[in-house]
């Protein structure tokens, strides 16, 4: 019989850590002159009604995949769309120090919404440098995509050959990604809320993007 040589299924290489991306559901509106709580200056809205949809979907989604661990961000909306997941697999999610939002300096606690919705110089300036810096005592892309990155290879460091789930936020996922295809610096933003995303980071370090701004599972919501 002559031998085959079937296309193989993709499974990450030995000493891999398989990180999950998922992007927080959609989050409280911004009012003008209603600032967010704050959380160390990072506005710390809780979940939208249809956030909390978009939480359970990804909880129902996931509830029979194994995960080694769960991470969170310091923000609520992180922790509340972890939590329905993590109910399911009766874990207790970890918090990571370094991938909570951007800093955005004076507009944070719900302005920066505001002024992007209303096409501020500031915020043209900030898209087309492709960094915050622009936006008073805002973090620098710089900065941000330094933490970002030990956050995600502090995570792989302790999952060699596991997989988790890490429960971010949209820039930090726009980070990621183009820290591992070392593209545009803002070619990645935009993930939608409760988008799943995924990274692989190999024991030599290196990161592959397995996959992007999934959202199979939020069909027929609104």
């Amino acid at each position: 019989m002559t031998k085959e040589y079937r296309q193989p299924v993709y499974r990450p290489p030995e000493g891999a850590a398989d990180l999950w991306l998922v992007r927080h559901g959609e989050s409280m509106p911004a009012r003008p002159g209603v600032d967010f709580p704050l959380v160390d200056g990072h506005g710390d809205p809780a979940l939208h009604p249809q956030g909390k949809a978009q939480a359970e979907r990804v909880g129902e989604r996931l509830k029979n995949t194994a995960f080694a661990e769960l991470y969170v961000t310091k923000l609520t909306r992180t922790h509340q769309t972890a939590a329905p997941l993590a109910a399911h697999l009766g874990m207790t999610p970890k918090q990571d120090p370094d991938l909570h939002e951007v800093s955005l300096g004076d507009w944070d606690g719900g302005l920066y919404r505001i002024k992007a919705a209303e096409g501020d110089p500031v915020y043209q300036q900030v898209i087309e440098t492709q960094d915050w810096s622009a936006i008073p005592n805002a973090e620098t892309r710089d900065a941000f995509f330094g933490r970002v990155e030990r956050g995600l290879r502090r995570i792989a460091a302790a999952h060699a050959n596991e997989r988790v789930a890490v429960f971010v936020h949209g820039g930090v996922i726009g980070a990621a990604m183009a820290i591992a295809t070392k593209c545009a610096p803002f070619a990645f933003l935009g993930a939608a809320n409760g988008s799943i995303s995924r990274i692989v980071i190999d024991a030599q370090g290196r990161m592959s993007v397995r996959g992007f701004n999934d959202i199979s599972h939020l069909d027929g919501l609104s």
